[in-house]
């Protein structure tokens, strides 16, 4: 197999596989918020969340479901901002994928990397990551919300945790986000071969 891809795009493309696979993990789990209700661990992402107050029939009290899900609509998500988040934030991550899967055909395919596709693609990285950066900071706007603050003893608010604590999911996908802006986005300029000029 030909390979259109120069040892410096061979680095770009596992580098750009890292870069991914730790953006959408962490956009995907819902560990980016760690808290506790009614003694229970409660965690939220931006669209899922684990651990959710329900009404028992039987007891005709409030418990604690310990087990993790969607919100049931995108209205359902408790803020603006976590709903802006999950929009930015999906968009940066399939950016980050599409880049990273066209690398990996480009170990397979001759002439299909070229050094200015490289460099397209290294852009279109530095948006993708850029756009998941911005969702990272949009997220801590949603700590008011009353989800959020029922699960922090009621102490947290836009930038403060309370006596909540930031979860590996955002570190993981904020992490992934920042390589691909810095590490990824250079190597792209190196990763393609100076194409063949043909004479006609």
């Amino acid at each position: 197999m030909a390979s259109s891809l120069t040892c410096a795009g061979v680095i770009w493309t596992l580098l750009s596989l890292l870069c991914a696979a730790a953006s959408c993990v962490g956009f995907f789990m819902p560990y980016w918020l760690l808290g506790s209700q009614m003694d229970k661990p409660v965690s939220f992402g931006t669209f899922r969340r684990c651990s959710y107050p329900v009404r028992d029939e039987e007891s005709q009290a409030t418990v604690i479901l310990e087990q993790c899900g969607r919100y049931a609509s995108f209205q359902g998500i408790p803020s603006l901002e976590w709903r802006i988040c999950t929009v930015v934030t999906g968009v940066g991550c399939g950016l980050l994928l599409l880049v990273a899967l066209t690398a990996l055909m480009g170990c397979c395919i001759s002439d299909l990397i070229s050094r200015t596709i490289g460099r397209v693609a290294g852009g279109i990285q530095f948006v993708g990551g850029l756009l998941i950066g911005s969702g990272c900071a949009l997220y801590p706007l949603g700590w008011d919300s009353e989800e959020v603050r029922q699960t922090c003893n009621n102490t947290s608010d836009q930038f403060e945790l309370g006596s909540c604590e930031i979860g590996w999911a955002y570190y993981c996908t904020g992490a992934g986000a920042a390589a691909a802006m810095l590490l990824c986005t250079w190597m792209a300029c190196f990763s393609g071969k100076k194409q063949k000029q043909y004479p006609y």
